[in-house]
């Protein structure tokens, strides 16, 4: 293991900032995506009683729901916010513990890899091909499965940028650090919404 403060990073300062701000620039775009959702069923809604129909717009609103769900991955699994399963892991200790995580996060770096290689060949095809969409409104394949496309790759990105920290002796960055005071564990429980 190096000496290196478990919390710093391998990359140079700029490279780390540029890191950080797309997967930062992932999550904003996840969250327009949201927003995007929260505008078409409610015109969905409103247009109802008024006899306004919005063609298609169910497919545009499960195209913005996978758009978020993917775009938004990168940035929360940094953020510490992703669900993992501790049950196990949670009661190790020391160059065990190190090891058992470098093993987690090389497993998903590979997994995440496979979906997003697949996921950015099926929407290159797509594109190939000029497959569309079979709803009222013909849209090009491609442009909805490009965000779930551009998450992947970004997820990718964040996965094999822990699992070099995790290398190099980092401490893991996608988990929160054990809470310390009574109002902490407080505060942490409000926020799960448990």
């Amino acid at each position: 293991m190096s000496s290196i403060d478990p919390r710093h990073s391998v990359f140079p300062e700029p490279v780390r900032r540029g890191l950080d701000g797309l997967y930062l620039a992932a999550g904003y775009l996840g969250g327009a995506f949201l927003v995007g959702i929260f505008v078409i069923m409610l015109s969905l809604s409103a247009g109802r009683p008024l006899g306004i129909d919005i063609p298609a717009g169910d497919d545009f609103t499960a195209w913005c729901m996978a758009a978020t769900a993917f775009l938004a991955l990168a940035h929360t699994f940094r953020s510490a916010e992703l669900i993992r399963m501790g049950l196990l892991i949670d009661r190790i200790g020391g160059r065990t513990r190190s090891i058992i995580e470098i093993c987690c996060t090389a497993i998903g770096t590979l997994a995440v890899g496979y979906f997003a290689w697949y996921a950015v060949d099926m929407t290159w095809t797509s594109w190939k091909f000029n497959d569309v969409s079979q709803g009222v409104i013909a849209v090009p394949l491609w442009i909805p499965q490009i965000g779930m496309s551009i998450g992947l790759v970004v997820l990718e990105i964040a996965f094999v940028d822990e699992l070099l920290h995790l290398l190099f002796g980092g401490a893991p960055r996608y988990e929160k650090p054990a809470p310390t005071t009574k109002e902490e564990i407080i505060e942490r429980v409000m926020e799960s919404g448990v």
